[in-house]
């Protein structure tokens, strides 16, 4: 027989699904954050707004996760859309 899904679980489960609602991550507890980071991962949804999410945290162990996988913000160069001209 299978065991239930613990309330952690379905909770993590229903954060990676409404991730474009949340707009703070420091105040869930390290152990929670890095279980849901890792869930992210292998979900294939870590994108830059989330990683943000999880960098604002500043919560130690997240940021040596992150730094340890290389994972970095990426920098899009923004190009003036007109120029000015000046005489």
């Amino acid at each position: 027989m299978r065991n239930p899904p613990t309330l952690l679980s379905l909770t993590i489960d229903s954060a990676l699904i409404n991730f474009s609602t949340i707009s703070d991550l420091s105040f869930v507890p390290e152990h929670i954050l890095l279980e849901l980071f890792v869930r992210t991962l292998k979900a294939g949804k870590l994108n830059e707004k989330i990683l943000k999410l999880f960098v604002a945290t500043g919560k130690e162990e997240i940021l040596s996760v992150i730094e340890s996988l290389n994972i970095q913000h990426i920098l899009v160069p923004v190009l003036p859309t007109r120029k000015l001209f000046r005489h």
